[in-house]
């Protein structure tokens, strides 16, 4: 390698260069143009079925909208001022919001994602190309993957055809359709610009596509399809500081769709596989401990869960779920989850620089929807549940506070007269500590009052409601 050295005096700079080989691509590069004069490049005879297979959705909901000054007079302060009675009034007000799905049957069974349509009055889904408008009821909710299944009364409809997510490859040419900013139906181009993206706080269940395709506003629930116009994935976020398409879209991959959809049409819901563990990726520091660098690492277990059952202990390394290979703690949460309650499986781990093998069976993850709420039968119109883990991640409710979680007040009852609400926790009935169902209820059977004070945290703050 030749060297060279410039001094110049009395100006001085020294300049010590050495030459640098770099790689050079091949020089005059063929260009590919339309055969002929007459041809134009294009993608419509590929995504034509798979537009025809995307529909518009609307949906209607009741929202109650608080007072301006609400959260001031929650405040124990103005609880204590104005009285313990004191309620201050909400108004509703009927809200409306656009998205899309993807048709999957011919006789009207339709994806899109849990937030389209969760909690929604009135469901009215239109054919991109059809004026025509359809009321659609729910099938099945899944909030954790934030996919829901819903149906029209229709026949001899475009379903969309699957492809097998697995095979995707970043830098494949994609298209996003949907109902963009509720304009109609829309097609964009881009590529998956990354796969099994996780950790972005938006699902619990995560492994997200990304693609630069352009997902906006009403993109929601959408189709991800390839160049031949198949569907890859649901489009479900954006990543955004503007509400806007900044080219970093999420899709759901169709193979997760597919799982959920048909779980979701068999039986209504969605029930997954539980293994009691809290778990972590390798740092890389804990790399150099063990032998295997890719895996989930156990954190802890739950006493007489599943895995703890099996001898799985904290420090152990689970690399493989039967023949299904485990790279990170998201990959172990999703595998799991994906496997149905009483499902006999092996988990492969390394432990002291040792592989080992047990047999678990999965227990039942509780809290999946709220039909393990229940209609309390001392307070009309109350929907009570136990906290867990799932219920606390979904009402943000930190875990050194302990009590029966409120999941639903119906409207014009004794509940909401009272002044239950939604993701209160109820802490103490009387004098009595209650951290269950069966505490709650066996409190309310034991007391001989007509007037009953419930202590509930609500937001951090704690205060009774008078029950009488």
């Amino acid at each position: 390698m030749k060297r060279l050295f410039l001094i110049l005096f009395l100006g001085v700079v020294f300049v010590y260069g050495s030459t640098v080989e770099f790689e050079k691509a091949k020089e005059s590069p063929k260009r590919i143009a339309p055969s002929s004069n007459d041809t134009i490049l294009s993608f419509h005879s590929s995504i034509k079925d798979a537009k025809n297979s995307v529909v518009n959705i609307s949906t209607t909901k009741t929202i109650k909208q608080r007072d301006a000054f609400y959260d001031m007079f929650e405040h124990p302060f103005f609880r204590d001022f104005f009285g313990r009675g004191f309620q201050v009034p909400e108004h509703q007000r009927k809200s409306s919001s656009l998205g899309s799905g993807v048709i999957i049957s011919k006789d009207g069974y339709i994806v899109t994602n849990n937030h389209v349509v969760e909690e929604s009055d009135e469901i009215i889904v239109s054919l991109i190309d059809n004026s025509k408008e359809f009321k659609a009821k729910v099938v099945g909710l899944d909030p954790k993957t934030d996919l829901a299944v819903i149906k029209i009364d229709a026949k001899d409809l475009q379903a969309i055809v699957f492809a097998d997510s697995s095979y995707l490859l970043e830098g494949d040419v994609v298209f996003a359709i949907g109902n963009p900013f509720g304009v109609g139906g829309s097609v964009t181009k881009g590529i998956v610009s990354a796969l099994n993206k996780s950790g972005m706080g938006l699902n619990q269940y995560e492994n997200f596509i990304q693609t630069d395709a352009s997902i906006n506003p009403g993109n929601s629930g959408g189709a991800l399809v390839d160049s031949r116009g198949a569907l890859v994935g649901i489009n479900s976020a954006i990543l955004s500081r503007s509400g806007g398409n900044n080219g970093i879209g999420f899709a759901i991959p169709s193979n997760m769709v597919e799982t959920i959809a048909k779980t979701l049409i068999e039986d209504g819901r969605v029930d997954r596989g539980y293994m009691g563990v809290s778990i972590g990726d390798l740092t890389s520091d804990l790399k150099e401990v063990y032998t295997n660098k890719e895996g989930a690492l156990v954190l802890g277990t739950e006493e007489n869960g599943p895995a703890a059952k099996a001898g799985i202990v904290r420090g152990d390394l689970i690399i493989k779920i039967d023949d299904i290979h485990i790279k990170n703690a998201n990959e172990l949460k999703n595998t799991v989850g994906s496997l149905l309650p009483g499902k006999k499986i092996v988990l492969t781990y390394e432990r002291d620089n040792k592989i080992k093998t047990s047999k678990v069976t999965l227990d039942k993850m509780d809290g999946e929807t709220n039909e393990n709420s229940s209609g309390n039968r001392f307070i009309k119109g109350l929907f009570l549940d136990s906290l867990n883990d799932d219920l606390r991640y979904k009402y943000r409710i930190p875990q050194k506070i302990e009590g029966v979680l409120v999941t639903e007040v119906e409207n014009d009852s004794e509940a909401e007269k009272f002044g239950f609400k939604p993701g209160d926790v109820i802490l103490q009935v009387e004098q009595t500590v209650v951290a269950t169902l069966e505490e709650f209820n066996k409190a309310f059977e034991n007391i001989k009052k007509e007037k009953i004070r419930v202590w509930v945290n609500r937001g951090g703050y704690i205060s009774p409601i008078l029950i009488k």
